[in-house]
């Protein structure tokens, strides 16, 4: 027995391509499928195949496209590629003729007729236009390749804009995060000095335990701090990789809110902020991770703090839309420009330059990583739940607001 001749089917549609695999094998035929145009390239190239099939719609490459760069090859620039398409009109037809292929052959196929076409393509058959139309697909084909080529170009140029904004908006989070942890680190280190020369005056009498205690203190929020750094990093990096771990049980957004809220009663009561709490125990509950929902609810309102001018108001919503459970958080703060609603939620992305940030992570437009919000953005959508922010911040008005919204589905929907 002979070698048996090799067919090579380029199409991203398997069903397609395993009937026309069967249909050619019954007839003694070998056939290679690949489903993209990548594998079709390497298979080409290993295989040298008698005759290669053709789908023109590929998704990542026009078939056509391929088509011309397998006859700049050696090892194809004389083997049959016939296009098997479902485009049937008569231009696409004299375009893929005009790129290269030797025949063109529609889909659905005839099982009964196929074989034989194959066997005509492979014994010389060739469906040629006449010179003159050949000449103007040509043209016009070389001008889809250059619009194609100009399309790429321009998305490049996107994705080269996209990374430079990425590397300077890394650069500012480095920025940021060495002055969250230079802070607590020189102060720290202040406070050693002078703990040293208490414990000094202590040896001589002149000092107490209680000026050792306060200094100790201070010395604990400072690490407090750091360790609230390295967390937020940590949390971020679970986010971005798809690894928290969740433990769903129902949940009350009412009690997380009740608790988060507790925390800033002290910032508050410095700043002369107002968190109004409307009743939440009415809110139907919802399935999720404690621990998680509360960091993304204790995130949008330490938000609301940080962007709220001291004396401004902070207002805390329940509502139930459909087999959603919603919150809001709305404030009566600097609010959020039109061209930043879709970059807040983005990684390492700040509302403000870092130099016009204050050291304190709570005083108004307290210093941040810039991880807050894409945190709250992970944590709900890995609940099914969205997030969005409405503002009206134009310049005209210095305190528009900002209104943060999350649905979460109810624990009882479906």
């Amino acid at each position: 027995m002979g070698t048996p001749t090799r067919v090579l089917y380029i199409e991203d549609d398997q069903a397609c391509g395993r009937l026309v695999q069967r249909v050619l094998q019954r007839s003694g035929y070998e056939v290679l499928l690949a489903f993209d145009g990548t594998e079709g390239m390497t298979l080409a190239q290993k295989t040298q195949p008698n005759l290669i099939l053709m789908d023109i719609n590929l998704p990542e490459v026009d078939g056509r496209v391929l088509t011309t760069q397998l006859r700049s090859t050696p090892y194809c620039k004389e083997t049959p590629i016939v296009a098997l398409t479902a485009m049937t009109g008569s231009e696409q037809r004299k375009l893929a003729l005009a790129a290269g292929c030797t025949g063109f052959l529609t889909k659905p196929i005839n099982v009964d007729r196929f074989p034989q076409q194959i066997d005509a393509f492979l014994h010389g058959e060739k469906q040629k236009l006449p010179p003159v139309e050949q000449q103007h697909h040509l043209e016009q084909f070389t001008q889809m390749l250059v619009t194609d080529l100009e399309e790429k170009i321009r998305e490049l140029e996107e994705a080269n804009a996209h990374m430079a904004e990425l590397t300077r908006l890394k650069g500012e989070f480095l920025r940021m995060a060495s002055l969250q942890m230079e802070q607590p680190i020189l102060i720290t280190g202040r406070q050693i000095g002078q703990l040293k020369k208490i414990l000094s005056e202590m040896e001589e009498g002149q000092a107490g335990v209680q000026t050792v205690a306060e200094l100790v203190q201070r010395m604990e929020r400072g690490m407090d701090r750091m360790k609230q750094v390295v967390a937020e990093m940590l949390q971020t990096s679970q986010v971005v990789s798809g690894l928290m771990n969740l433990r769903f049980m129902p949940v009350r957004l009412g009690q997380i809110v009740e608790e988060v809220v507790g925390r800033y009663d002290a910032v508050c009561q410095e700043r002369v902020l107002h968190i109004y709490t409307e009743d939440l125990s009415r809110l139907p509950l919802v399935n999720g991770d404690y621990a998680q929902l509360r960091t993304a609810v204790d995130n949008l309102i330490g938000n609301a703090v940080k962007y709220t001018p001291d004396g401004g108001h902070i207002y805390v919503l329940g509502d139930v839309t459909g087999d959603e459970v919603c919150l809001v958080i709305r404030d009566t703060g600097i609010g959020v420009p039109a061209s930043e609603q879709e970059s807040i939620f983005e990684l390492f992305h700040s509302a403000q330059a870092v130099e016009h940030h204050s050291t304190s992570k709570y005083a108004f437009k307290g210093s941040g990583l810039g991880l807050g919000l894409p945190v709250v953005k992970g944590i709900v959508e890995a609940h099914d739940g969205r997030i969005w922010v409405e503002s009206e911040a134009d310049g005209a008005n210095p305190l528009p607001g900002s209104t943060f919204a999350i649905c979460l589905p109810r624990a009882d929907a479906g």
